[in-house]
């Protein structure tokens, strides 16, 4: 099942998501944003971006912001949905 990060109501207002996907265990751990039909990758072992399309600096910074401010659970939620492919392993 998909993990919703909650975001501010503003933010949810201007079309923003940020989610952990189901059926995403073979790619590098990472937590989807959305906004309308863009979608960024960000990185939970690299903490930034996994793609340069679309250009990262269209994220809101305040999405990023509260990406930073969950990292743990983001981590937390990944691990539990995809213990295979654990954020941190044993080659990091």
């Amino acid at each position: 099942m998909a993990f919703e990060l909650e975001l501010p109501k503003e933010l949810k207002a201007q079309g923003w998501k940020v989610k952990i996907r189901d059926k995403e265990r073979v790619e590098p751990p990472h937590a989807t944003v959305m906004r309308k039909t863009s979608c960024w990758r960000f990185g939970l072992r690299e903490n930034g971006f996994l793609d340069r399309q679309p250009p990262p600096g269209d994220v809101d910074d305040k999405v990023l912001k509260r990406i930073t401010e969950s990292m743990d659970d983001l981590i937390k939620r990944w691990d539990a949905m995809y213990p295979h492919n654990p954020v941190k392993s044993n080659d990091n």
